[in-house]
This record gives structure tokens, C-alpha cells and sequence, in this order.
């Protein structure tokens, strides 16, 4: 059997190409991560726009 793990939102947001799609895995409070799968040009679209509220001009 194998060991169970604790659930936890710890750690860092991940991100990994799988197949044809972008895998973002962001912690969620109370445990857990939040997945979110794209593709390409829905992660440029959102790399724009994260840039435009971290970077505003």
C-alpha cells in the first residue's frame, strides 16, 4: 500500500508542459493545489496581462 501524504498548499507554483498543454499548479489555502491547464497562446495572453499588473508602464 502506498504511504499516504498530508495534503498541503506548501511550496512553490509549478508549472510543466504535458502533452499539448501547460500544467500551472498554484497552492491553495486550506490545502491542495489549484490546477489550471492551457495552451500556449492562453498562457502568452496570460503572461501579458500578470506584466501589465506587476510592471504596470
Amino acid at each position: 500500500m502506498a504511504a499516504m501524504k498530508p495534503r498541503t498548499g506548501d511550496g512553490p507554483i509549478e508549472v510543466a508542459k504535458e502533452g499539448r498543454v501547460i500544467a500551472m499548479r498554484i497552492p491553495a489555502e486550506g490545502g491542495g493545489r489549484l490546477v489550471i491547464e492551457m495552451n500556449a497562446a492562453e498562457a502568452a495572453e496570460l503572461k501579458e496581462a500578470l506584466n501589465g499588473v506587476v510592471n504596470p508602464a
